[in-house]
């Protein structure tokens, strides 16, 4: 097993990286928490598949355990799911000792970690991510919100767990669809912060599709290691930790304007990293050969294409609710090269939607082919 931390002083907190870890957590829960009630939080889908396990382990580590399970997917990542798990706690009679535990991928993460960061005004949280993208980086770095119908994560906080539980063994059941789309995440550390990175996924790419354990162990602890030294050096996102964002100005607007229900987050990620590498290249500000290098990583996870029907206006309307605009004006975070991005304020927006429009104009057809093309 290995242990990795996030730096923040007194809120400094371990994250435990292996496969079948369960018989560890007790240990752990021991070292970090009280035992006594806590609220589980996790969905449908997953439940099922880990639930039972993780509910016998916390049971052993003397907690008594109140469970919610949510619908699946973006849709439960709202106010009115915050509320059922706020009248949960209220009932169970949750108090400032109490944890909640979010078993599951990035929306039970979010949705979970903005109840326990606004119930009782704060009560100890604990994630158990369940998906790659959340392993890699949603459960990491304490960014917890809910969605807005106007906007992706418009109501949150900046609230951080008191451990994080990465257990590669749940991966197994992980549908190959999730996979990749926690792929699109991977891809963006290497882009954005080390070019040695992008060099270890090149030349592990089969293994890591193939989720071959050390690789696996690898990809994970290297994501979260250089997440951890972002959201140490800036937790609330004033300066460098704002380059996280590469790929989700257009990301998140691709979500809003298709109502949650087309894109996986990673998905959507993705194209918003293969439309940001097009503007950079556009704009002088990334050479062709490097364009080239991070669109063939972008070739070898595949790119979804917009889906029929999605209307530019639509997306532009949504891109003006990003969270990070400054007045008028969108931020993006631009490539340099592999391994070095840069935030951009003057960007054209005329090219912006050159480049939009070209990624619609595929609607129906693979923009970048898997290695199955």
């Amino acid at each position: 097993m290995r242990v990795l931390w996030v730096p923040l002083g007194n809120r400094s907190y371990p994250i435990y990286i292996g496969s079948n870890l369960s018989p560890e957590l007790g240990k752990a829960w021991r070292e970090n928490l009280p035992p006594g009630r806590l609220l589980l939080v996790s969905d449908e889908q997953v439940f099922p598949l880990h639930g039972e396990k993780l509910l016998l382990t916390l049971k052993e580590a003397g907690c008594q355990v109140v469970r919610e399970l949510l619908p699946s997917g973006e849709t439960g990542k709202t106010l009115q799911y915050a509320e059922q798990l706020y009248t949960s706690a209220i009932r169970a009679g949750l108090d400032r000792h109490s944890a909640v535990v979010a078993l599951g991928g990035g929306v039970v993460g979010d949705l979970a970690g903005f109840v326990a960061a606004t119930y009782l005004r704060g009560v100890p949280f604990v994630q158990v991510p369940t998906t790659l993208l959340a392993q890699v980086d949603s459960s990491v770095g304490g960014k917890v919100a809910v969605n807005h119908p106007l906007g992706k994560n418009l109501i949150g906080s900046f609230y951080q767990p008191r451990l994080v539980w990465i257990d590669l063994a749940v991966l197994e059941t992980l549908p190959a669809r999730e996979y990749l789309a926690g792929a699109a995440e991977v891809i963006k550390y290497g882009i954005i912060l080390s070019e040695q990175f992008c060099t270890f996924l090149e030349d592990n790419w089969q293994l890591f599709l193939d989720r071959e354990p050390e690789v696996l162990t690898e990809v994970i602890a290297t994501c979260c290691a250089l997440k951890s030294r972002i959201v140490s050096a800036d937790e609330r996102e004033e300066g460098v930790r704002a380059i996280l964002n590469f790929g989700h100005t257009l990301g998140h607007a691709l979500e809003a304007a298709t109502d949650f229900n087309f894109y996986l987050h990673g998905e959507a990620v993705l194209a918003g990293m293969l439309m940001a590498t097009k503007i950079a290249e556009a704009s002088g500000v990334l050479p062709p050969t490097e364009a080239q290098r991070q669109l063939s990583l972008y070739r070898r996870l595949g790119v979804l294409a917009a889906p029929p029907g999605l209307d530019e206006e639509k997306l532009f309307a949504a891109l003006r609710q990003d969270k990070k605009r400054q007045g008028e004006r969108l931020v993006f975070v631009l490539p340099r090269r592999c391994g070095e991005v840069e935030l951009f304020r003057d960007v054209s927006l005329e090219l912006v939607r050159q480049v939009v429009r070209e990624y619609l104009s595929q609607e129906g057809k693979p923009v970048c082919y898997t290695k199955a093309e």
